[in-house]
């Protein structure tokens, strides 16, 4: 709603829209429409006196923390939305935490100030207790709750009235002088900070012009010392034209601060070689694919040739234009600063580099979170499977925390993310955009089998039919491998107990059954499998009946070298407010998770890092949501392959016995 007030007042749009209605310009997918939150970045360039800035709406639920990530790439600064109210939301955190990454300008915008319940005070007080004398407060609000009525501007005493483009200007009322003068005091101090002249000017006890309080109020928010506090209603759009003031004057500009990626600063010159930077791509069924870039420096035209730096290739720019959300405007020359889209490039996608084939000029690839949340997708039918993959590619190239893995030995396809509505608006948008129908389940767990010692036995295989039997017979030895090893053969036959052209096929006999297992069906791991002895018939011995003789020999010797089955391990490091730490803990006990220690993050947070079965942790990411909030957060890896403990393995045993013996039946 902000985004609408700020496009209407500067005159991009002739009338408001609203997230209700579906009419916003910000959230045009269907998708967005119904669910009625933002599920993709949005770029929405205005004008406002003579400068273009370009907005990027960027959603604000933790599932699609991608674009944040992606966004934060190629912008200068950062607006972090907030409601007026003493307890800041998760997205805020989400925010702040990307934006220091980046090295962002931001700046705070306190809505919301009309509600029955709105707090500002308490709210400037948790961002002063959190992030301590860089909060500055540059407005104080003119009226409490339902009598809110403007923004008293500290920088000039001046108060604006009225919303969007019929804003009043008046001088401050009798009744705010003491109090703003205060907060004026002390955004001059920040201010002076900000720049080493104007605090020895302000030492020497002068008072800072308005000019040299904004300029102090740009430096400090350029370097990050100075977040400044604005606010206003992005329900009435009071407070939107002097934040629209704000942009221009303390906001840093991609003209004026040289973005720059690993100490190498990028110029913003026309004229310097092109280094533009796909940040978002989207798959569009009419238009095909779009990749919206952000140019650092140089000039991009219309028709000319361009180098992918990634890919190596060279594309050609035929269809350039300027987004405007939903719409957009043909461009025929973008130059350093601005953001633009090309369509129906062949090979470009996000995280690529335009520039020339001479200069080759590289920016690092967005480091986007991994993925915390998986279920298992199967196409509903034959139509459905033929389509899904072409499609996954699409959705995937569009969407870089998603992930898409065909697991072999589960005979499951597998879809990772950030949460339950992220998968659910993939699976909603892989139905809408391309006709693809899947049903979900849940993603099963890649348990591994092996042994704990040695143990040798022999496979026979004599089949005497009517015309040519089949004869096969061996002796193997196995033996268990460290963890992580894998698989090995060795051939210790002598005398030509077994001829060696059948040699490779009791190899063969082996490794499938490696892969089928003996216990419960799960894929046989850290085992040294020794053929030594054996026999054969002259007539009747074949290389497949070697193979099924090596079978029988392993599973036998398996049986008896104390088998077991091995579960994964997941490294888990958990990001959580002090007051959940032990709930957080206590959760991750019963998950038969193993405790591996505690450090102080920033103040009021704790990491808490684990060890944690996988098959413990299918729920894990909204079950942490829910435990603390939705301010935990967790990154997880794979650690190792451990033991399954003997309860755990019986039950998989006995389920693997009861779908073998159900599936004799059938045949």
């Amino acid at each position: 709603m902000l985004v609408e007030h700020l496009l209407y007042t500067a005159g991009a749009i002739e009338r408001v829209g609203t997230v209700d209605a579906g009419t916003s310009q910000s959230d045009h997918d269907p998708l967005e429409i119904r669910r009625k939150i933002s599920l993709s970045a949005s770029v929405l360039p205005i004008e406002w006196h003579d400068h273009k800035i370009n907005l990027i709406d960027v959603p604000g639920y933790p599932d699609f923390i991608g674009d944040l990530h992606a966004v934060a790439q190629v912008v200068e600064s950062m607006i972090i939305v907030c409601e007026a109210k003493k307890d800041i939301d998760v997205g805020f955190d989400l925010a702040w935490e990307v934006a220091e990454k980046h090295g962002l300008a931001r700046c705070i915008f306190v809505n919301k100030l009309e509600r029955d319940n709105a707090d500002y005070e308490g709210l400037i007080t948790t961002l002063h207790e959190r992030y301590g004398s860089k909060i500055v407060n540059v407005q104080i609000p003119i009226g409490h709750q339902a009598a809110f009525s403007g923004v008293l501007d500290l920088l000039n005493m001046k108060v604006y009235k009225g919303k969007d483009r019929g804003v009043e200007i008046e001088d401050a009322p009798a009744g705010y002088q003491e109090a703003a003068q205060e907060r004026r005091e002390k955004m001059m101090d920040a201010a002076a900070e900000g720049d080493d002249d104007l605090m020895l000017k302000y030492l020497d006890g002068q008072q800072l012009t308005t000019e040299e309080i904004e300029h102090g109020l740009l430096v400090g928010t350029e370097t990050g010392r100075v977040v400044p506090v604005l606010l206003g209603s992005a329900l009435s759009g009071i407070g939107v034209a002097t934040l629209l003031d704000r942009i221009i004057g303390e906001l840093p500009s991609p003209v004026e601060v040289p973005k720059t990626f690993d100490g190498k600063a990028f110029s913003p010159d026309p004229n310097a070689p092109l280094a533009g930077y796909v940040f978002k791509s989207t798959a569009d069924p009419y238009v095909g694919k779009i990749n919206y870039v952000r140019i650092f420096q140089g000039t991009l035209k219309v028709d000319d040739h361009v180098w992918n730096v990634v890919k190596e290739k060279d594309e050609r720019v035929h269809n350039l234009f300027f987004p405007h959300g939903k719409g957009q405007e043909a461009a025929t020359v973008v130059t350093a600063g601005d953001i633009c889209a090309i369509a129906k490039l062949q090979v470009t996608g996000t995280c690529d580099t335009l520039s020339t084939q001479k200069d080759k000029i590289a920016i690092p690839p967005i480091d986007f979170p991994e993925p915390i949340y998986r279920i298992a997708i199967k196409p509903v039918s034959k139509p459905d499977e033929d389509k899904l993959g072409p499609a996954l590619m699409k959705l995937l190239d569009e969407d870089p925390t998603l992930r898409y893995v065909r697991d072999a030995t589960l005979h499951q396809e597998i879809l990772e993310g950030m949460g339950d509505i992220h998968l659910d608006s993939a699976i909603e948008k892989l139905k809408a955009r391309f006709g693809v129908n899947v049903t979900t389940d849940e993603a099963k767990v890649p348990y591994k089998e092996t042994i704990r010692a040695g143990a040798k036995a022999q496979g026979r295989h004599k089949r005497q039919t009517g015309g040519k039997g089949q004869f096969g017979d061996c002796w193997l030895e196995l033996q268990p491998l460290p963890r992580g090893d894998g698989f090995s053969f060795e051939n210790k036959v002598v005398g030509g107990a077994i001829p060696k052209n059948f040699i490779p096929a009791v190899e063969k006999g082996v490794r499938e059954t490696l892969e089928k297992g003996f216990l419960a069906g799960y894929q046989v791991v850290d085992v040294k499998a020794t053929v030594y002895d054996g026999s054969y018939h002259d007539v009747d011995s074949s290389e497949q009946a070697f193979k099924l003789a090596a079978a029988i020999a392993f599973r036998s010797a398996a049986s008896n070298a104390q088998p077991v089955i091995l579960e994964p391990i997941l490294q888990l490091e958990v990001d959580v407010p002090d007051e959940c730490v032990g709930d957080v803990v206590g959760d991750l006990n019963g998950r038969r998770g193993r405790l591996q220690g505690m450090d102080p993050l920033s103040p009021g947070k704790t990491l808490v890092r684990a060890q944690v079965p996988l098959a413990t942790m299918g729920r894990y990411a909204l079950d942490l949501r829910s435990i603390t909030k939705g301010r935990g957060r967790f990154k997880q890896t794979f650690s190792h392959y451990d033991e399954l403990p003997p309860t755990d393995s019986q039950n998989l045993i006995k389920e693997y016995e009861k779908q073998r013996a159900a599936h004799e039946d059938d045949h």
